[in-house]
């Protein structure tokens, strides 16, 4: 992740958190194995992932 500024992954991790919490707002939406629910597990899971990546990312540039 070398090519983007630490202000660009800051802004990166404000937003998936953002999304974060508007997916985990939905999830109760929808009925546990439906495949509407699966979709949104799935995202959640993906984004969480990302928001670790960008974490440790910045964490290692210090």
């Amino acid at each position: 992740m070398g090519k983007y500024t630490r202000e660009e992954l800051e802004e990166a991790l404000q937003i998936v958190s953002s999304v974060i919490s508007r997916c985990e707002k939905n999830k109760p939406k929808f009925v546990e194995g439906t495949s509407q629910h699966t979709l949104l597990k799935n995202r959640i899971k993906a984004i969480y992932i990302s928001k670790s990546l960008i974490t440790d990312e910045i964490s290692r540039r210090g």
